[in-house]
């Protein structure tokens, strides 16, 4: 598997060479020296719910690319209307299967018709949780998933904290986590080591990866 972070809450991964792109927020975020046209064509554009900083250039770049948008229903509705025509729409606890890869709908707790999304392939499982507080269902997600990386919010006020997410990585149980979703703005300013420490405190060998921006990590099969 291969993951390159965009920043934010954005990821590109690709699994089983399908390159999956979640969550892409460029042109309107701040923080980012990230260009579209940096961005690789991608086969699926996932979005985990309809706010600005998550919906960002999907439907632009689903349609540069030709990709199939994927979301919960009410996001896909949308990317309809703005005329996107290559769409799978889920609801929570559903599942689709495009270009061979499993994407399931789990649930967040936000606003703005959130779900976390879990894809699926022979080089493994990724689960985005989208933005989401701490709920404790989410040991049911690391028990049906068993997910391989997941990318988990840690920037506070409109989502889990460091403190949170280190309780949310213990209940998933993946062998490695992602912070995101810190730092694009002031009012969600953090530290990523701190998440880090706070998750090692509690006595658990799953491994944190900090990524830059624009950063890609490769990750092998075991």
């Amino acid at each position: 598997m291969r993951i390159r972070y965009l920043g934010h809450a954005g990821f590109q991964v690709v699994i089983d060479e399908v390159k999956i792109l979640v969550d892409p927020f460029i042109t309107r975020n701040p923080s980012t020296k990230l260009r579209l046209d940096e961005i690789d064509k991608s086969d699926i554009v996932a979005v985990t719910h309809n706010h600005f900083d998550h919906f960002g250039d999907s439907i632009e770049l689903a349609k540069r690319d030709s990709a199939c948008f994927v979301g919960i229903y009410d996001t896909v509705e949308i990317a309809e209307s703005n005329g996107v025509e290559n769409t799978e729409a889920m609801n929570i606890g559903g599942t689709c299967v495009v270009r061979g890869i499993k994407v399931s709908c789990v649930p967040a707790i936000h606003t703005g018709n959130p779900c976390g999304l879990v894809f699926s392939g022979h080089e493994g499982t990724i689960y985005h949780a989208g933005d989401t507080g701490l709920f404790s269902d989410m040991r049911l997600i690391g028990e049906l998933f068993k997910p391989d990386v997941a990318m988990l919010p840690i920037g506070g006020k409109f989502t889990m904290g460091s403190q949170e997410a280190a309780i949310a990585a213990e209940l998933v149980r993946p062998k490695a986590v992602i912070p995101m979703h810190y730092n694009t703005f002031e009012s969600i300013r953090q530290d990523p080591t701190l998440f880090a420490e706070l998750l090692r405190s509690r006595r658990t060998d799953i491994k944190v990866i900090i990524m830059r921006e624009g950063e890609t990590i490769e990750l092998g099969v075991e």
